[in-house]
């Protein structure tokens, strides 16, 4: 596996030796200080290009980087939609186990760069950048809630766990392991980060997709955010749906109080009591009441 100088090299060197390439930009985690280090970390690089053609025609300029394993262009794909539309992406995983998501685009369209704290300036032949402040994690703080959203997630919480106990008892574990791993995961996630953000006055980032969850948690809600994750088993699922509601409520009422929002215990018991009685409802059963 190539070293940290050796990509940085690389990748410093081809911008250098390219007319077309006119500066170059660090972006995410390898820009943060405070990030952890490992041979995990991507290359999350922008090039400032003259024009983002010859670059998107000519997909062989890339092989100077190296053996590729896998490649993805988000923006040649359908689904999903292309994002960046004034510029191209190449997406690099090597065989030796880096990686480079590699931005290109036109001086022309620099307006459209938009600001990150977590950048750095590697090069700029132009003077076209004003410097850069000194990388930092402001832009992925976590801002504290306004009661409505604070309400919104609550709602969609508790209105989606039915959906998950129907599909439990349905026996339709795919519907069900849905509707619990990813629209009521997506709620319980969301007032983690609230709840984190008011133990840490909103001054630490807990991790893209919560992976820094563990720092901030006591040791007994992390064993709960742990059991909130099922196999296949139906009783197991149904069990970690009764902790997923019991962790959110746990932690969504000290949010609450941290703010002084209300938090909704009605709905939160009529839909608990609800979810009780759908595990208990026998399998012949021909009315829910």
């Amino acid at each position: 596996m190539r070293s940290e100088q050796e990509m940085l090299d690389l990748i410093v060197n081809t911008a250098q030796n390219d007319e077309r390439i006119r500066a170059v930009i660090l972006n995410g985690s390898r820009a943060n200080p405070d990030a952890p280090r490992d041979f995990f970390q991507d290359w999350d690089i922008v090039y400032l290009v003259t024009d983002v053609a010859p670059f998107k025609n000519d997909p062989t300029w890339i092989n100077r980087f190296g053996e590729i394993m896998i490649l993805q262009l988000p923006e040649a794909m359908q689904d999903p939609p292309p994002q960046n539309i004034n510029g191209f992406t190449y997406l690099m995983q090597f065989a030796d186990g880096n990686r480079i998501d590699l931005g290109l685009l036109p001086i022309s369209k620099l307006d459209g760069l938009g600001n990150d704290s977590l950048s750095s300036l590697i090069l700029d032949k132009d003077g076209l950048l004003k410097p850069f402040a000194p990388p930092n994690e402001n832009d992925y703080l976590p801002k504290p809630p306004t009661a409505k959203k604070f309400a919104d997630c609550c709602n969609e919480f508790w209105w989606v766990c039915p959906y998950v106990a129907k599909g439990l008892w349905r026996e339709e574990i795919v519907y069900a392991k849905y509707m619990l791993d990813q629209i009521v995961r997506e709620q319980l996630a969301k007032m983690t980060v609230w709840y984190i953000g008011t133990q840490t006055q909103f001054s630490q980032n807990p991790g893209k997709y919560g992976k820094y969850f563990r720092r901030y948690l006591t040791p007994e809600l992390w064993e709960m955010l742990q059991a909130t994750y099922a196999d296949a088993d139906y009783a197991n699922t149904w069990r970690a749906l009764f902790t997923t509601c019991d962790l959110f409520r746990t932690i969504a009422t000290r949010v609450a109080a941290h703010f002084g929002f209300e938090y909704p215990c009605g709905d939160d018991a009529r839909v608990s009591a609800h979810l009780e009685h759908v595990r208990l409802l026998p399998k012949n059963a021909q009315a829910m009441y």
